[in-house]
């Protein structure tokens, strides 16, 4: 038999080191700027995370974090766990990230796998997850934010991958990697002919 919880842990700090490796070696413009039409980006999205973190692996289960974050103060623009203000520096934003993953972790330790928080916004019959679901939750939170990290690291420098140790791609050049591009848009244009 397997333990949900144990597998569970290791998705999410797979997936945390992930998200951080995505800011190797950009500078403060690159971890910042927006690639979509709705602002996402790097540093964003580790910022993000690190309140999905706190809600949902610590408020929920009424274990509050006890320091101040900038970002959950009144009077802040719009959606602004999603990027970061000028004074919010990278080393701040990745401070408080690693904070909240070790808060969530101490959560994980503490609680049995069926101890049951309060989340009405889930979507659960009675608002009412246990621990399992709330990390389940968590690990597809991030891991569809790793997904558009990918994106929009790939789109800064071409950097793609998992990790730079084990991309997880195939190993070709620029040359492959142009020839299958082209091979991809001529299948797109096929199909819709």
């Amino acid at each position: 038999m397997t333990d949900a919880k144990h597998d569970l842990h290791v998705y999410l700090r797979e997936g945390r080191a992930a998200l951080l490796w995505k800011l190797d070696g950009l500078s403060e413009y690159d971890v910042r700027r927006p690639l979509t039409p709705t602002g996402t980006n790097l540093l964003g999205l580790v910022k993000h995370m690190s309140t999905v973190q706190l809600l949902t692996l610590g408020w929920v289960f009424d274990r509050h974090f006890t320091e101040p974050v900038a970002w959950f103060q009144r009077d802040l623009p719009p959606n602004t766990d999603m990027w970061a203000l000028p004074e919010e520096s990278r080393a701040y934003v990745i401070g408080v990230y690693e904070k909240a993953s070790a808060h969530a972790d101490a959560t994980i330790a503490a609680l049995d796998p069926d101890t049951r928080g309060n989340m009405p916004w889930l979507g659960d019959a009675d608002g009412r997850p246990t621990l399992i679901r709330a990390m389940a939750h968590v690990v597809a939170e991030l891991q569809r934010h790793l997904g558009q990290a990918d994106i929009v690291r790939e789109l800064v420098d071409g950097s793609a991958g998992l990790y730079a140790h084990t991309p997880f791609l195939p190993d070709g050049d620029a040359a492959w990697w142009a020839d299958h591009r082209e091979r991809v848009e001529r299948a797109a244009k096929e199909a819709d002919a």
